[in-house]
């Protein structure tokens, strides 16, 4: 219970119905607070209704509510989000780490249900299904079949979860995407709990181990991407620290122009953003403009928050948030409630609101959007349609090549070229929940047909809805047989090609890249492209909105300028435009207007059943995991009862494991896409009887510390800058010279007692919220990471695995040091210097001539809290330590 220093408890009327809530207007003693950006009154009121004199203080209430007159604020707050939102990639770990934990209690003679999420916990399985199947009627069926086969164990495990733990639910697979999930059903945009026998009403808000988790931003719930490390901690009742955020406003005006889609908006926005510098920030939408704009247009922006760099992208809650909750067929005393409460709060948006103030603004006008997609390698990198040709060429010339090469495809009557688009996708959240761009994408399909217009033959053609109301306003519309016939067919509903479940390419034109190493592309509906991902022989990757896809599946290639060349010919063989193809926003508004609230209703009835397979499986109903031997779920080695608690900040005598550039992602750290036969995690699962084709993906086997420590630092597009001549995750050992693999040099420092750092540059870590990318790390035996900057997620993933974030002071990097890899690496604190918030360490670099030099850096342990954490080994050995102490 509160303190209520504030005097903010009070009573709402809604209705015949009485909650408790913790007013901002009618709190006492905090100042003007009305021009509070309403990210900062949610956060406002979170800190009122947890005061509690230790993790919430007064002081950190009146320093929130003092924002404008102090900012940028340095001081820590606690944040304590409502509920969690899980996937399975990142939540099968999640889920060990728990059971792990249990185990660990069991073994010191506890009661092993004082390990339970505290607050309500969602895991949608979305991340499993692979495009195996495409382009028939039956891409769905023997998709799913294949996705059951593979991940039996991992769903044996999630059953066992579900009804192992409380405060636990699981969306089966085949449901959804989970952020579509979130939006369309599981979001209450307010939410309440009974608490003393009265009713509690407050924001909806969460975390979510999913960078994409921002994508409820646009329903007016705050929430972002962690780790699974910090997810875990808040579910295991632990605040989430943090500094008191900047918070940008993204003004919005006018409206968009004919032809123009949510997905050419969120392109500008993202590329504007990234410019503009928000890592870390808080963005916040305001403006005339946002009248215009759907609710799943808002959600479109808000979802690629990650892309732009910023903690979240909101937008207010205000009538077209009502509109949605009812279409989505909401509670009418949940909708009622929204609406009274957040104008009880003011935070509700409408004519009379004005603009809050904020760190900084910009601004953009929609009329000025144009079509758009971003690429070939960078969701920021943003190309206007009508430069996509020329971005192509650019982009070739960086592989080698002046002009497009061509080669013979095996068996077939055509050639294939550089700029080919070898997969067309429709897949990815940002966009399969917004039915004006996947309506859209339907006519464009049926207009092609029509002109006897189709897609060319080497193209690989996938339909990925975000849920199954999706394909009932597509077969409702009848544009689902249009996208069906142009090989559009449902392959599953999940993720797929957006996060490397593209599966493989047809043999021939496989071949056929692989024959002439040809830079063939491709065009999918998703928010991320960074190398490797989508499919490991496609080097250029392009993202665009669905019927964007349709449309470079039908032209075959990006080495064309849709505004100007036609995109094929129709029965007649006269030239057709893609402007003859592509529908009115009137047509548009034609179609959305079919979509029904009775749409929702069917198909989240049971949302929670899943089909028979999954309702068959059997699982042991004992409160610990039976870990058996399984090549996809192992009992995670992070966790002892008693552990030590006392690291302290310092590494002596480290090696350097390597020496990275600027933008390494957490895609390049983290193992991702499919395993490689010739890697060490081949090695590994061909040595526990794993045939090759039974691998699977790097993500369904998350569960597995021996697969995934093995593929970390393993893309085959990483550079180490310790050995030029290659490309992929191998190293230099030190002394011996030897060129090897990263992780079998791990394991020989570790063999020679050895502790290692990580050398690297600019926003290091940027990209999904992979917790094994920090797991990875540590388990190879790397102690501290030092870099130019962190991306956010990553920096706190570290620090929740007990690694040691440190960064260069300005001016200072590893070129300007001139470090090569050879040397050997202390971390020091000053002398006498006691372990505080960004501090600076001392960094002693012994050279292989026998000189050394040192710089001081600057920790980002940034808080108390976070310094608790490194100093217990990680987050996750810190929580297990005082539930133990609490218990005993």
């Amino acid at each position: 219970m509160s303190l209520n220093t504030f005097n903010a408890k009070k009573t709402l009327s809604v209705g015949n119905k009485q909650y408790e809530y913790y007013s901002l207007p009618e709190a006492q003693g905090l100042g003007d607070i009305s021009r509070l950006p309403v990210t900062l009154k949610i956060l406002l009121e979170n800190l009122l209704r947890f005061e509690d004199d230790n993790t919430v203080k007064a002081a950190d209430i009146k320093a929130l509510a003092g924002w404008a007159d102090n900012a940028p604020a340095a001081e820590e707050i606690a944040f304590r989000p409502a509920r969690v939102l899980m996937q399975d990639f990142t939540g099968v770990p999640g889920v060990a780490d728990l059971a792990a934990m249990r185990s660990a209690v069991v073994d010191a003679g506890l009661d092993p249900n004082i390990i339970n999420p505290l607050s309500p916990v969602d895991l949608v399985i979305d991340h499993s299904v692979m495009v195996d199947k495409f382009g028939t009627d039956e891409s769905f069926d023997e998709n799913v079949a294949l996705e059951m086969q593979r991940n039996g164990e991992r769903y044996r495990f999630l059953r066992w979860g579900q009804t192992a733990f409380e405060n636990f639910s699981v969306v089966p697979p085949g449901t959804g995407i989970c952020h579509q999930v979130n939006l369309e059903y599981l979001a209450k945009a307010v939410w309440t709990k009974e608490e003393d026998g009265k009713t509690v009403a407050y924001p909806d808000t969460l975390v979510g181990t999913d960078s994409h988790t921002t994508m409820i931003n646009g329903l007016g719930v705050l929430g972002w991407g962690v780790g699974g490390i910090e997810a875990e901690a808040a579910m295991l009742g632990q605040p989430i620290s943090m500094l008191i955020p900047e918070v940008v406003g993204f003004k919005l005006t006018g409206s968009v122009g004919e032809g123009i889609t949510a997905t050419d908006v969120v392109l500008v926005v993202v590329e504007m953003l990234r410019a503009k510098g928000v890592v870390g920030k808080f963005v916040e939408f305001y403006g005339a403009g946002l009248d215009n704009l759907s609710l799943a247009d808002q959600a479109t922006i808000a979802n690629m928050a990650p892309e732009y760099g910023a903690t979240c992208g909101f937008f207010p809650i205000d009538s077209e948030t009502l509109n949605y909750l009812r279409l989505t067929n909401r509670d009418p005393d949940t909708v009622a409630l929204v609406e009274a409460y957040c104008k009880a709060q003011g935070i509700f948006r409408d004519e009379n609101t004005v603009d809050p103030v904020y760190t900084d603004t910009l601004e953009l006008d929609l009329s000025t959007v144009v079509p758009s997609l971003a690429g070939p390698k960078r969701p920021q990198d943003r190309v206007a349609m009508t430069d996509l040709k020329r971005a192509f060429s650019e982009a070739l010339e960086l592989y080698g090549r002046q002009k497009p090469a061509s080669v013979d495809v095996p068996g077939e009557d055509y050639k294939l070229t550089d700029g080919d688009v070898v997969i067309a996708a429709i897949t990815s959240c940002t966009n399969t929940s917004n039915p004006a761009v996947m309506l859209g994408a339907g006519l464009v399909a049926q207009k092609a047909l029509a002109k006897g217009l189709k897609v060319k033959p080497w193209v690989k053609t996938s339909l990925a809805p975000g849920s199954k109301v999706v394909t009932e306003y597509l077969e409702a519309t009848n544009l689902q047989e249009a996208l069906d016939d142009l090989g559009f067919n449902l392959v599953g509903y999940g993720c797929t090609t957006c996060i490397g479940n593209s599966g493989p390419l047809p043999e021939h034109i496989s071949s056929a890249i692989e024959s002439n190493d040809l830079v063939v592309a491709s065009v999918l509906s998703g928010n991320r492209n960074f190398e490797g991902r989508v499919h490991q022989e496609v080097r250029t990757n392009w993202l665009a909105s669905p019927p964007l896809v349709v449309a470079y599946a039908l032209a075959g290639t990006t080495s064309i300028d849709l505004s100007s060349e036609p995109i094929g010919q129709d029965q007649n063989g006269n030239d057709v435009m893609l402007a003859d193809i592509w529908p009115s926003n009137q047509e548009i508004r034609d179609v959305v207007d079919q979509v029904s609230v009775a749409m929702f209703d069917r198909q989240y009835a049971d949302v929670f059943t899943g089909p028979p397979a999954w309702q068959a499986i059997e699982v042991d109903s004992g409160g610990t995991y039976g870990w058996e031997d399984s090549t996809y779920i192992k009992q995670p080695p992070f966790f002892a009862v008693g552990g030590d608690q006392t690291q302290s900040i310092g590494v002596n005598g480290a090696r350097i494991l390597a020496v990275l550039g600027d933008s390494v992602t957490t895609d390049h750290i983290s193992p991702a896409g499919a395993i490689q036969p010739d890697s060490p995690a081949g090695h590994y699962l061909q040595q526990a009887g794993v045939d090759v084709k039974e691998f699977n993906s790097y993500g369904s086997r998350r569960g597995n510390h021996e697969v995934m420590m093995r593929g970390t630092f393993a893309n085959i597009r990483i550079r180490n800058e310790m050995v030029p001549s290659l490309e992929g995750g191998y190293t230099k050992h030190i002394p011996s010279g030897d060129e090897i693999s990263i992780y079998d040099a791990a394991v020989r420092y570790a063999g020679e007692g050895t502790p290692l750092v990580v050398i690297g540059g600019k926003e290091y870590g940027t990209g999904s919220s992979r917790d094994w990318a920090a797991k990875g790390t540590r388990l190879l035996g790397v102690k501290a990471v030092l870099v130019e900057s962190f991306e956010r997620i990553h920096r706190s993933n570290l620090i929740g695995m007990g690694v040691l974030p440190l960064q260069f002071k300005a001016g200072d990097s590893r070129q300007s040091l001139g470090l090569t890899g050879d040397e050997i690496i202390d971390v020091q604190l000053p002398d006498g210097a006691t372990e505080t918030p960004r501090q600076e360490i001392k960094v002693v670099i012994h050279r292989a001539d026998g000189s050394e030099q040192t710089v001081m850096v600057d920790s980002r342990l940034d808080t108390d809290n976070e310094i608790a954490y490194y100093k217990s080994g990680g987050i996750l050995q810190y929580v297990l330590n005082n539930l133990v102490a609490a218990a005993a």
